[in-house]
């Protein structure tokens, strides 16, 4: 039987999602679709395995526009659980001296969202998306690694790191960031990759030149799952502000976390480990992953991960 959440906690950090995303793909939002037996929602596993490893504060990144919605469908079930705090990602949360140009519509990216969180963290932190599902053993992961981190010249953060086919979508392709790592495992460079499909061998994406690459789905990819301490909302600022000096003419650019972090990580302005999962992840980017999400979580509850109902009243 599992323990109850509220014996085993500690409360030590912070969880930050990242529910902004418009859905496009997926024709809504996603983050309110019920993938669990009592028709729970993705986020709501995410919050309870975070409970059980020191996470008792929750950071929620949303647009003004779904504030409403959200609030009622979503924040009003997680407010019974864990402290909860609403930040807003809107196309105008820019440094001082600069504006969004004319006919942007797209929000500015994931690195975006985390910086829009500034003032409302205080202690270190994880970051993961809001549609996403990790497994518990990511957050035990961070907090080992919160617990054991020093001072020391460069700040520390930590990524949690799953093998490329894991995270794979049926339905269509998938952006990932691809890690590079040294002879010890060690972060090194992590490289946004977008329009990845499956493949009977592993995957296949288009590069800048539209020439197709293969992979063979072992790599080591990011999934938005971070750890952080405060020390990132400085550098992410100016590596934000210089995103926004050096301008683009592509109204769909964004600011993408990995590639920050990596910046940060080979600039030797941050040391970034790179931690292991020992759980599948499952996300829901597709409409038709709705099936194979709810698939997945009863499987884990059959196994006794988690009970259904998750939360007991």
């Amino acid at each position: 039987m599992l323990t109850s959440v509220y014996q085993v906690v500690t409360s030590n950090y912070d969880l930050v999602i990242l529910a902004a995303g418009m859905g496009s793909r997926f024709g809504g939002l996603k983050q309110m679709q019920p993938v669990g037996p009592a028709g729970e929602l993705i986020i709501e596993y995410s919050i309870y395995d975070a409970l059980r490893a020191g996470f008792n504060r929750l950071v929620l990144v949303i647009r003004k526009d779904i504030e409403p919605e959200f609030r009622a469908t979503i924040g009003r079930r997680l407010e019974a659980h864990m402290d909860v705090h609403y930040v807003f990602q809107e196309m105008t949360a820019l440094p001082a001296g600069h504006k969004a140009p004319a006919g942007r519509s797209k929000p500015w990216g994931t690195g975006h969202a985390v910086l829009v969180a500034h003032e409302a963290v205080q202690r270190p932190f994880a970051v993961i998306n809001a549609d996403d599902f990790y497994g518990a053993s990511g957050y035990a992961a961070l907090a080992t690694h919160f617990a054991m981190t020093t001072a020391r010249a460069q700040p520390g953060y930590a990524l949690v790191g799953y093998p490329l086919r894991q995270t794979l979508s049926e339905h269509g392709t998938v952006s990932r960031g691809l890690c590079t790592t040294d002879d010890l495992g060690r972060l090194r460079h992590i490289t946004e990759l977008t329009r990845i499909e499956k493949t009977a061998t592993g995957a296949k994406y288009l590069d800048a030149t539209g020439a197709a690459k293969h992979l063979t789905g072992n790599e080591i990819v990011s999934m938005n799952f971070w750890g952080f301490t405060p020390a990132v909302f400085p550098q992410l600022e100016k590596l934000f502000t210089d995103f926004l000096i050096r301008g683009t003419e592509d109204p769909k650019s964004e600011f993408y976390l990995p590639t920050a972090v990596s910046a940060l990580n080979e600039q030797e302005q941050a040391a970034v480990t790179l931690l292991s999962s020992t759980d599948s992840w499952f996300g829901i980017t597709y409409r038709e992953d709705c099936v194979t999400a709810q698939t997945a979580i009863k499987s884990l509850v059959a196994a006794g991960k988690y009970p259904a109902p998750l939360w007991t009243k």
